[in-house]
């Protein structure tokens, strides 16, 4: 096999791989876990101001 044909295979295992991700990312069944996990930085400004009053 020469180069080119190396990173061909290579390009579409990446870009295989790079589809697989997105699909996991915008996969609904993940949405309640993302949620949470895009509060997170909230969580702590709640518990402060919960001690402050």
């Amino acid at each position: 096999m020469d180069q080119g044909i190396i990173g061909s295979i290579f390009t579409i295992i990446v870009f295989v791989s790079f589809i697989g991700i997105v699909w996991w990312a915008f996969s609904s069944r993940n949405k309640q876990k993302f949620d949470e996990a895009a509060n997170l930085p909230f969580a702590d400004e709640e518990k402060e101001k919960s001690k402050e009053d």
